[in-house]
């Protein structure tokens, strides 16, 4: 579950772009992009401003690049010589940056402000687009030696089309297919996080090995059709089902040997749809719960506390208070009430700028059905092939709370053709960490260990 430390900057959900338009002027002086890097100890994330000058005044627009989010308006912009001043009221909290531009104009020197909190940030002209970008040496270049294919396929129960790639293997057809369920959060078709493509990665490699590999950009995400915000696991499933009926259809692809391979959620999806649909092959589970999500969330609490340097008593603290806060959600039906209570019990422990955003988060169809939803009912009943892997320094799904809850659900559903793997080293994106912290998700150039690539790619040949 892509359940991140608490947001240092921004949500991580979508923020819509300015719709008006500017006139472009003569540039000043300061035009063109700023980066910087927010260090909060526990997480360093780059933030790159774009200045641009109008027939209305300075504009500017925000980028913060560990988190994928880029074009985030400035509400306002004030500058009075060479004092700077920098509002984004849509971030949680309100973002503020307010610093001094250097005699040569090339560094601004200031503070960045949020929710009652201020760190120092120093903006650097940025001279070379390339510094923007950080090294991920796993992502494929093209030209691809295979072939590459825009598609598009229908969930009719859902009335929304979902676009997404296929590649499919040179050679002789038809070959076996995979499916790629991505965790949660609102994904493209290449799972993109904190400067990461990790299906991208993941498809590259398998179709390399032979297989066929169906990604596509989640609802209300990209290019596909439907509103996320308001989506459940559950609906997600549904798109899920429907790329798997799409491949189906494929004359390239092998109807009797196509499979589910699920990150995160994705890995809760995939036994929930091999439950009940007898034309899954066999699922790949990575990093996948095998318990259900309020339990998940407490420990993952605990462990990422933890691993950002909180003592165990503060750390125990905090996943008494995220039990509570969950069993609140749990168990009161009425929307007003549920309210009323968080507000309550988040008073406190955490500014009151961002206590809105949170009841919003935590009150949300998709957060109710998840911390109540037991992946351990699906497993039960998975009768096809099953490969469960999960990083030894996984925080988010930890091995020792998840692999036996798994294992015990596949025996009792007489399973006989599972293989679950703790794999040394990795993380929860299957990097390998030295923490597993979140915090390090963005700064590890390595997308995905090529052990788990193997590990997968190997075990899905198999098949």
């Amino acid at each position: 579950m892509r359940r991140f430390l608490v947001v240092l900057i921004l949500s991580l959900g979508a923020v819509g772009a300015a719709s008006a338009q500017n006139v472009p002027a003569k540039a000043s002086d300061i035009d063109g992009a700023w980066m910087g890097t927010l260090d909060a100890g526990t997480a360093k994330l780059r933030v790159v401003f774009h200045f641009v000058n109008t027939a209305d005044g300075l504009t500017a627009t925000m980028d913060s690049l560990d988190q994928d989010m880029k074009g985030l308006p400035v509400t306002k912009v004030t500058r009075n010589g060479s004092s700077l001043k920098l509002e984004l009221k849509q971030i949680p909290g309100v973002g503020v940056f307010e610093g001094t531009i250097d005699k040569d104009r090339e560094s601004i020197s200031g503070t960045w402000s949020q929710s009652g909190n201020s760190l120092p940030l120093q903006l650097k002209r940025v001279k070379d687009s390339a510094e923007m970008e950080r090294p991920r040496p796993q992502n494929p270049t093209k030209p691809y030696p295979y072939r590459e294919e825009e598609v598009s396929f229908e969930n009719s129960g859902a009335g929304i089309k979902l676009a997404g790639t296929l590649t499919i293997p040179p050679g002789k057809d038809p070959f076996p297919g995979v499916v790629l369920v991505a965790g949660s959060g609102a994904h493209d078709r290449d799972e993109a996080l904190m400067g990461h493509r990790p299906f991208l990665v993941l498809s590259d490699y398998l179709t390399r090995r032979g297989i066929a590999v169906l990604r596509y950009d989640k609802r209300g995400v990209g290019e596909s059709e439907g509103t996320y915000a308001t989506a459940t696991t559950s609906d997600f499933a549904d798109d899920a089902e429907a790329g798997l009926a799409y491949l189906e259809r494929r004359g390239e692809i092998d109807q009797r040997k196509i499979g589910l391979i699920g990150h995160s959620e994705g890995g809760m999806i995939a036994p929930l749809l091999a439950a009940r649909n007898s034309s899954v092959a066999f699922i790949v589970m990575m990093a996948g719960p095998g318990i259900p999500g309020d339990e998940l969330l407490v420990e993952q609490t605990l462990l990422i506390a933890e691993a950002n340097g909180q003592t165990h008593e503060t750390a125990e603290k905090a996943a008494g208070e995220e039990r509570i806060i969950l069993s609140l959600v749990k168990d009161e039906t009425d929307s007003a009430v549920l309210e009323k209570k968080l507000r309550e019990q988040l008073t406190g422990q955490v500014p009151e700028a961002q206590i809105g955003a949170a009841i919003k988060s935590t009150s949300s169809p998709w957060f109710r059905y998840f911390i109540s939803y037991d992946p351990a009912a699906a497993l039960r009943k998975v009768k096809c092939p099953v490969l469960a892997v999960i990083g030894s320094k996984d925080l988010q799904v930890p091995p020792e709370q998840n692999i036996p809850a798994i294992r015990k659900a596949l025996e009792d559903a007489g399973n006989q053709k599972f293989e679950i793997d703790e794999l040394p080293g990795l993380n929860h994106l299957f990097q390998t960490a030295k923490t597993g912290s979140p915090a390090e998700y963005a700064q590890i150039e390595e997308t995905i260990s090529p052990v788990a690539l193997e590990k997968i790619a190997a075990w899905v040949a198999k098949q």
